[in-house]
């Protein structure tokens, strides 16, 4: 019971981490630079995941050259990310970049499900998903509507 709690709490609090996270970001991109702020981000994440990982780290790492090549592209599209956000922000503002990026995700995490994309078990998108994802166009068109 205690685990089908704290799981989301969890993911709650990292959404909200990111919302202090791209503003933080954005930030730092308007006085340092867009590519500057996204390397700063990732250097001081890489030393942080170092410290963890000496640690407290107890995955099998060396597992690494056994893994399929697409798998390890995880950092360039966290890069990827970064640079959007530390470019979008200023120009948008915090909310409705992060509205954007949930619209995002939960589209591609439909068709992930659906067609079972990168080993994900198949979960058929149905009528109900594709009204949900409507309805969330539909609020990042009301969010911005002026």
């Amino acid at each position: 019971m205690l685990l089908k709690i704290i799981f989301p709490l969890l993911a709650l609090i990292g959404g909200m981490v990111m919302a202090i996270q791209v503003q933080i970001n954005g930030g730092l991109g308007k006085k340092i630079g867009v590519i500057e702020s996204a390397f700063f981000n990732f250097a001081l994440g890489t030393l942080v995941l170092l410290f963890i990982l000496i640690f407290a780290g107890n995955g099998q790492i060396s597992s690494m050259a056994t893994v399929p090549k697409w798998q390890l592209v995880g950092g360039i599209l966290g890069a990827f990310f970064v640079i959007v956000q530390v470019l979008v922000v200023p120009k948008i503002g915090v909310s409705t970049t992060l509205l954007a990026i949930i619209v995002g995700q939960i589209i591609l995490s439909v068709l992930i499900d659906h067609f079972g994309l990168f080993g994900a078990e198949r979960r058929p998108v149905d009528t109900n998903k594709i009204a949900a994802v409507a309805l969330m166009f539909i609020a990042l068109y009301l969010y911005n509507k002026k």
